[in-house]
């Protein structure tokens, strides 16, 4: 299961409330892949669909299909602040499908 800190709570709220969609949810979906692995992305959601898992901390839900969940396992939603980064980031120790062919630019 994925987690989500404190901070990642908080201002995931105020995005929330900022767009008037308070009681929505935030969903995380599979972006696309490259030899690095997956890349995800974040989005705005009313409502879970029929299938997929939710993940509620201090009100904030996280809503996301099985495969992303599947995929998410073990890792952390944070939210960073520092320079020229900001924004929400996923993460943990996740297991490389780099090959030899990338050429090292996951690293």
């Amino acid at each position: 299961m994925i987690t989500i800190t404190d901070l990642a709570v908080e201002k995931a709220k105020e995005i929330l409330s900022a767009e008037g969609k308070s009681h929505w949810g935030i969903r995380l979906y599979i972006a696309g892949s490259s030899c690095c692995g997956p890349s995800y992305g974040m989005d705005l959601d009313e409502n879970p669909a029929k299938d997929d898992h939710v993940i509620e901390k201090n009100g904030v839900k996280l809503f996301m299909d099985k495969a992303t969940s599947e995929k998410l396992s073990g890792l952390q939603i944070n939210y960073v602040n520092e320079g020229d980064q900001q924004g929400f980031v996923i993460t943990g120790n996740q297991p490389s499908s780099c090959s030899s062919g990338c050429g090292g630019s996951c690293e």
